[in-house]
């Protein structure tokens, strides 16, 4: 049973800083593109960076040189850095892979002072 749990969201100030997690379960892990999404109250569900099965890295305009996801492949986790945060930031955040149609509960980060 695949399973996928974020973590790491909370409170913070503009300016700050926050670590997301996203431990993996039932899955083959290194073979996969994986990616960080978030939704905004009211908004699309939007993709915020990937990386693929060789480590090659994309983002989103608005968090280009700000975030930086990345991977532990024996650890099966990827991890959202956020740095320099915004309050346009404010939202949940998911993680997932390529051709995966369901997702998991998302992690709640907030930018506010």
């Amino acid at each position: 049973q695949v399973q996928l749990v974020e973590s790491g969201g909370g409170l913070v100030q503009p300016g700050g800083s926050l670590r997301l997690s996203c431990a993996a379960s039932g899955i083959i892990f290194a073979n996969k593109q994986w990616g960080w999404y978030r939704q905004a109250p009211g908004k699309e569900r939007e993709l915020v960076a990937t990386i693929s099965s060789v480590g090659t890295t994309n983002y989103a305009d608005s968090v280009k040189g700000r975030f930086t996801i990345s991977r532990v492949i024996a650890a099966k986790t990827v991890y959202l850095q956020m740095n320099d945060l915004k309050p346009e930031d404010t939202a949940v955040y998911y993680c997932n892979f390529e051709n995966r149609r369901s997702w998991g509960q998302g992690t709640q980060v907030t930018v506010s002072s």
